[in-house]
C-alpha cells in the first residue's frame, strides 16, 4: 500500500462520480475531480473531500480531448504519483429505439464511454507503470449485456466495449504490477436519467424491487482500489439489484 492514495476520479461533480470522490475521501484517498462543465458542483464535491480530511483538486477535462487528459493527470502531480483512477464519465448519448436516434449523438457518446475510458487509462498506465503499481476501475453498465432496447442500444454497445477493455487492459498491465476492473451499476438514482423518475418507473422490474444509490456503487469501486482487492483484475462487478 502507498503512504499516499491518489485516485483521479473523472465525471466527479455529480452523481455516481460525486458518491465515488466522497467515500474514497472518507476511505484515505485524495481526489483529483475531473468535471465536464459545472464548476460550482466540482467546488462542492471538492469541499466535501476536504471536510474529510483529504486533498482535492478540480480540473475541468474533456476526456475525449488528449490534451486535456494530459492536463488532468499533471494537475495531479500537485498531490503526488497517481495511484487509482476511476473512469467515471459518461453519456447517454439520444434515447429511445435505434431508428430514431441522431448520428452525432451517438457519435459523442461512442467518443466518451470507449475513446475517454482509453485515453485516460493509457496516461494513467504510463504514470502507474513507472511506480510499478496502481488500480484503474472502469464504470461500466448492466446494460452491456441487458442490451438497453429502445432506450439506447448504442450506449450498451459502448459499456460492452468497457467491459472488453477491462479484460483485455489487465491482462496487458497485470505484470507491470496495475489491476483494472470494472463496475456495472443497474439503474441508480441520478441525474442521468432523461425521465428524472425513472429508477422508480422501472423498479418493477428489479428483482430487489428498488433502483440503486449512488453510495453503493461508491462502495464497490472502494473495494477494488483497496488492498483487499489485492488479487482482483479484470472482473466485471455486478451491482444492479439482480439485474
Amino acid at each position: 500500500m502507498h503512504d499516499q492514495l491518489v485516485t483521479v476520479v473523472t465525471g466527479g461533480s455529480r452523481g455516481i462520480g460525486a458518491a465515488i470522490c466522497a467515500r474514497l475521501a472518507a476511505d484515505g484517498h485524495d481526489v483529483v475531480l475531473g468535471y465536464r462543465s459545472d464548476a460550482s458542483a466540482a467546488e462542492g464535491v471538492a469541499a466535501t473531500v476536504r471536510d474529510a480530511g483529504r486533498r482535492c483538486v478540480a480540473v475541468r477535462v474533456d476526456t475525449t480531448d488528449e490534451a486535456a487528459v494530459d492536463r488532468l493527470f499533471d494537475a495531479a502531480a500537485d498531490l503526488g504519483s497517481v495511484t487509482g483512477l476511476v473512469n467515471n464519465a459518461g453519456v447517454s448519448g439520444p434515447n429511445g429505439r435505434l431508428v430514431d436516434a441522431d448520428a452525432a449523438g451517438m457519435r459523442r457518446a461512442v467518443d466518451v464511454n470507449v475513446i475517454g475510458y482509453l485515453l485516460c487509462a493509457r496516461r494513467a498506465i504510463r504514470d502507474m507503470s513507472r511506480n510499478g503499481s496502481g488500480a484503474i476501475v472502469n464504470i461500466s453498465s448492466a446494460s452491456a449485456t441487458i442490451g438497453s432496447p429502445g432506450q439506447y442500444v448504442h450506449y450498451a454497445a459502448a459499456k460492452a466495449a468497457v467491459d472488453a477493455m477491462t479484460v483485455g487492459l489487465s491482462k496487458e498491465v497485470a505484470a507491470d504490477g496495475i489491476r483494472v476492473n470494472c463496475v456495472a451499476p443497474g439503474v441508480i438514482w441520478t441525474e442521468f436519467h432523461q425521465d428524472p423518475q425513472r429508477p422508480a418507473k422501472v423498479a418493477a422490474n428489479i428483482p430487489m424491487g428498488r433502483s440503486g444509490q449512488p453510495q453503493e456503487i461508491a462502495g464497490a469501486v472502494s473495494w477494488l482500489l483497496s488492498d483487499d482487492a489485492s488479487y482482483a483484475t479484470g472482473t466485471i462487478l455486478r451491482v444492479a439489484g439482480g439485474m
